[in-house]
């Protein structure tokens, strides 16, 4: 239950920070807009290959490879806004204002590193799903789930150093290690805690848009009487009713996971900075605000 109130603590800081300077959450939904337009013309051209040569050899093989040219294009994305979203809060924080213009500067400057870190993504997905393999089996699961939860929580991370730092993806990946070592506690309570908030936000938000999806499509599937426009018409409008919660849902965990992590990795710059400087107690060093509601400070 403290994880949970700590975690909603968080949500209600970051989200107050980003009614400040609405430009924070321009990014995330940018990711959305371009992350669906880019799934629509992968989807094409592996339907028609899977529809013409989806049960031959090669043609596995090409699906194969096409499948991760997808999964690779959909990291590049997510990871190029969240990096903006990155660069937003960073400059909210120390200069009260998260400009734009900076923080495309910003991905321009590091686009070689994200495209690094999403072919590293793509290989670590790759390889979850081959360990995960058909048959998921209970010990197959575990072991792909640690895969996924142990590379995304290090992204979370490797991401922020790598704006923030002007860093590479090896010394991205060596900086994360080093902050979930020297704060593991708060890494493994806090971070439970937000995605158990944003977690449950998710779910109600997606079964009311559902619920009501499926309840306004069927009523107007049932008054059609099995006609196909009633029918179509029915569940077109179900949908379209149905993604605007799921679509705020998505907005809502993208953008606190990335201000949670941003403001983790800029607080444990400023503990190693007051180490090297002599300082033992953490409790000293002040955190970003949104987290410092977290802490206690």
């Amino acid at each position: 239950m403290e994880s949970f109130k700590r975690g909603w603590a968080f949500l209600k800081q970051s989200w107050q920070m980003a009614m400040a300077d609405k430009d924070l959450l321009k990014p995330s939904v940018y990711a959305l807009v371009a992350g669906i337009i880019v799934s629509v013309i992968c989807m094409v051209p592996i339907a028609g290959v899977g529809f013409l040569m989806g049960e031959t050899k090669v043609g596995q093989g090409v699906l194969y490879v096409m499948g991760a040219i997808m999964i690779f294009v959909q990291y590049v994305v997510t990871y190029v806004f969240s990096a903006m979203t990155v660069y937003l809060i960073y400059g909210y924080l120390s200069e009260g204002d998260g400009k734009m213009d900076k923080a495309w500067a910003i991905v321009k400057r590091d686009f070689l590193d994200i495209l690094s870190l999403a072919a590293a993504s793509t290989v670590v997905n790759l390889v979850k799903n081959a360990v995960q393999g058909k048959n998921k089996s209970g010990a197959r699961n575990a072991i792909a789930g640690l895969i996924d939860t142990v590379w995304t929580e290090a992204t979370y991370l490797v991401l922020p150093a790598m704006v923030i730092e002007d860093i590479n993806l090896k010394d991205g990946l060596k900086r994360a290690t080093q902050i979930i070592k020297n704060n593991l506690l708060l890494v493994g309570v806090s971070t439970v805690g937000i995605k158990a908030v944003t977690g449950l936000i998710s779910f109600l938000l997606g079964a009311t848009g559902i619920g009501l999806g499926i309840g306004v499509g069927l009523g107007i599937v049932s008054l059609s009487s099995g006609n196909i426009a009633g029918i179509v018409g029915g569940f077109s409008l179900g949908f379209l009713i149905a993604m605007p919660f799921i679509i705020i849902a998505t907005l809502i965990s993208s953008y606190t996971a990335t201000a949670y992590h941003t403001c983790l990795y800029l607080w444990a710059r400023d503990v190693e900075r007051a180490r090297a400087g002599g300082q033992a107690a953490v409790e000293g060093v002040q955190a970003p605000a949104p987290l410092a509601s977290v802490l206690g400070q």
